[in-house]
């Protein structure tokens, strides 16, 4: 209550990620700002040294060294994924309430603080490429997907919205696990889709779903399935991340109702990778349940002929990945900058 008697409304608390899992996430090389998190992916690292670059710039022409990696709701998750690498251990609630977060342009300008600060730690490497390090300063894409699940962010569209207003976008991708497909829909709405929306897409029925997924929602499976087959008409590209993990989801006999996904989503391209054994996914499962490339090719080339909508694009062995294309929902493969 103020002097004058008035009662004066108390502003609400943003949410915060604890400070004891800060802690553990600064000292694994993320930054962190309230529910934010950003961080530098081995490939942009070794883009600074010269020593390759991203599949994705192989596959689409994104700018390894240019890209940010972050995610507005860092410890916010719908499911806890067997083969997820990310700190999902410390994830916390199933609820972002619009009043409790902050807004778009708040956590950039401090997201971008603390990407800097990993950035300038590379500079006293003589290994180091100092123009792409310049480069890298200010983004020209941005990869929403580092950990946590975007969509629990009340304010994407806004925030899909302001990186496009930024003069040096060029482009951006939104990385879902469907478990929000009212999300989906709102960005469709306001206009703030993303250049390209990817779907996590690990099992072909329920049972495979709930193992590989382990979801929190009672209708999990029905809420990915409306993500699926919005991607069919949603005015963006699209693609789905098929992530094969042995014993689980590599099966023979299930790539037919794979391809059934496939032809429901109609999806622009559809990314096949065999699970890799990094991060905290080292405490679920093997090493030895990651796939050899030729394992994938044989995948993709069976889903292929299950599925003739689809042929082999390309590949990138030391990510153990192939991608194919949509021939009948033909696009470009090279995203072009935003006008």
């Amino acid at each position: 209550m103020s002097c004058s008697g008035e009662v004066v409304e108390k502003e609400p608390e943003l949410i915060q990620i604890r400070p004891s899992i800060v802690k553990q996430l600064k000292k694994a090389k993320y930054g962190v700002a309230d529910h934010s998190t950003v961080g530098l992916c081995h490939w942009t690292k070794k883009s600074f040294r010269g020593e390759g670059t991203c599949y994705k710039h192989k596959f689409y022409g994104i700018s390894t060294h240019s890209c940010m990696e972050f995610s507005p709701a860092g410890m916010y998750c719908e499911n806890r994924c067997v083969y997820c690498w990310r700190p999902m251990e410390f994830y916390d609630s199933m609820e972002m309430q619009p009043q409790n977060v902050a807004e778009p342009e708040d956590i950039m300008t401090k997201l971008m603080a603390e990407r800097k600060k990993l950035i300038m730690g590379h500079y006293g490497d003589p290994n180091q490429d100092k123009k792409k390090l310049d480069e890298s300063l200010l983004p020209n894409h941005y990869a929403i997907s580092l950990s946590g699940e975007p969509t629990m962010y009340p304010k994407l569209p806004e925030l899909i919205k302001y990186l496009k207003s930024l003069e040096a976008t060029k482009s951006i991708f939104l990385v879902t696990n469907g478990q929000e497909p009212d999300m989906i829909q709102k960005l469709e709405d306001e206009d703030a889709l993303p250049t390209q929306l990817y779907l996590s897409t690990n099992a072909a029925d329920y049972q495979s779903f709930l193992k590989i997924n382990r979801p929190r929602y009672d209708d999990s499976w029905e809420r990915w399935n409306r993500t699926l087959k919005m991607l069919s008409t949603l005015g963006t590209r699209t693609v789905l991340r098929i992530t094969l993990i042995r014993g689980y989801n590599d099966d023979e006999e299930m790539i037919p109702a794979f391809a059934s996904l496939l032809q429901k989503s109609n999806a622009h391209f559809v990314e096949i990778k065999s699970y890799m054994h990094i991060g905290r996914s080292t405490n679920r499962l093997e090493h030895s349940d990651m796939l050899e490339m030729d394992e994938v090719r044989s995948f993709a080339d069976k889903l292929v002929q299950e599925n003739n909508a689809f042929t082999v694009m390309d590949e990138s062995e030391i990510s153990r990945i192939v991608i194919l294309q949509n021939k009948k929902r033909f696009i470009d493969r090279f995203i072009p900058a935003y006008s």
